[in-house]
């Protein structure tokens, strides 16, 4: 009988263990350039830059300000502005993933289109 319960508890913690993961996500979009006037093209739509930090029982990693400004600086070094450019239609996502309920995951993705004004 004690082997039968060992067996069944080692099976519940496995399986409790294998399925305590989840992910939430959130995000926003900004106002940028303002695009009131037909006197603009799209140079780039859709380009992005992304930042990830791992925290572990809560220690580690950066603010949520900080990833925002590395997830933009990374999308602006793949894609450099031009003289007359600016970004337009930006958005900032969040995507949190919880595991085992000690280690979290923040990964935040801004992507934004370039404009140029003529």
């Amino acid at each position: 009988m004690k082997n039968l319960f060992s067996k069944i508890a080692l099976v519940v913690f496995a399986s409790t263990l294998l399925t305590s993961c989840m992910a939430t996500h959130a995000g926003y979009i900004t106002n940028s350039a303002a695009l009131n006037s037909a006197n603009f093209e799209y140079v780039s739509n859709n380009i992005g830059g992304v930042e990830q930090v791992t925290y572990i029982l809560g220690i580690g990693g950066m603010a949520k300000e900080t990833l925002v400004a590395n997830a933009k600086m990374n999308m602006l070094r793949k894609n450099k502005l031009s003289s007359n450019q600016a970004l337009s239609n930006v958005s900032v996502n969040f995507k949190t993933q919880y595991t085992l309920g000690l280690i979290v995951t923040v990964t935040c993705t801004v992507t934004a289109d370039i404009v140029e004004f003529k």
